[in-house]
């Protein structure tokens, strides 16, 4: 028998699932942009073109379902948690996919279980676009094995256990952003310097003869192309890593960096992204306010 799903969050990785998978006509919808007079209209036509069950409310979409996948934004996944506890049936798996320090999750974990749920932190370790169900998951919990073989059925294929504390999965997606989503943001800040001192293709083709895994024009465009469309959001999963990082007691410089440069990109609200590294850096450095005020200022030269 098809599983019933409570789906909370229809953005790009709620839809790209539900989409992906044969259970959009099982899985339960509720998004937060249904409560908004703006974009009300635009969701429930969204859910009407994937063909889910639109939930008007949390609790259309929670009620009667024994397996929840939690896919909202960073800053709203404990509030979440925090909300469906209350609605959820009793016994039901709380699958938590958001990208939020290992501290949030032990939260969420303990507002689920406290109300007679099962939680699970699920991490997303890589982009769902374009490896959709492929895209490999990690997961940790005391049923962490009972939500692998509840995602497996669903048609997820790349799952791995880490453990039975609530945390271990998200301490690896956390500390590996470090290293991903810092690279990102010292891109930012080699190739936007380079290209002010006029010596961009001289600094690039030195990076090209210290590494040959990718031409360094080629990474850097990607960078920036990732910081634009993605970077308000990535600054709120970097806010998680600090967190993190300050839970271990190592320190988080170069990520608070991080933190305010993926914002201030994000911040000027590019729609239509340039193609080419040259058009990506001159878009960021552009005199218009916007960019003064948020990647000029972190610079400190506004």
């Amino acid at each position: 028998m098809e599983q019933e799903v409570g789906l909370i969050g229809f953005g790009e990785a709620g839809s790209t699932f539900a989409l992906a998978g044969d259970w959009a006509a099982a899985a339960h919808v509720y998004d937060a942009k249904t409560d908004g007079a703006t974009t009300r209209d635009a969701m429930l036509a969204a859910y009407a073109q994937a063909g889910v069950l639109p939930a008007r409310f949390m609790e259309d979409a929670l009620d009667g379902v024994d397996l929840v996948l939690s896919l909202v934004t960073a800053d709203q996944a404990l509030a979440v948690a925090e909300a469906a506890a209350a609605l959820m049936t009793p016994g039901a798996l709380f699958c938590d996919m958001n990208s939020v320090a290992p501290q949030t999750k032990q939260a969420a974990a303990r507002a689920i279980e406290a109300a007679g749920g099962h939680y699970v932190d699920g991490a997303v370790m890589a982009p769902v676009d374009p490896a959709r169900l492929n895209v490999p998951l990690l997961l940790s919990g005391e049923k962490a094995q009972l939500a692998e073989a509840r995602l497996r059925a669903l048609g997820f294929a790349r799952m791995r256990v880490v453990g039975a504390d609530v945390g271990r999965a998200s301490s690896i997606k956390m500390i590996r952003s470090v290293m991903v989503k810092g690279i990102e943001a010292l891109t930012a800040e080699c190739v936007l310097a380079a290209a002010q001192a006029d010596v961009l293709d001289e600094v690039l083709a030195s990076l090209d003869a210290s590494e040959k895994a990718q031409p360094w024009d080629a990474r850097a465009d990607y960078n920036l192309d990732r910081m634009l469309v993605h970077g308000t959001r990535r600054a709120a999963e970097m806010e998680e890593v600090v967190r993190t990082l300050e839970g271990l007691g190592t320190g988080a410089a170069m990520t608070r960096g991080t933190v305010a440069r993926q914002r201030a990109i994000g911040a000027l609200g590019v729609k239509a992204v340039p193609e080419g590294l040259g058009a990506k850096i001159g878009v960021i450095a552009s005199d218009d306010a916007s960019a003064k005020a948020g990647v000029m200022g972190f610079l400190g030269r506004a």
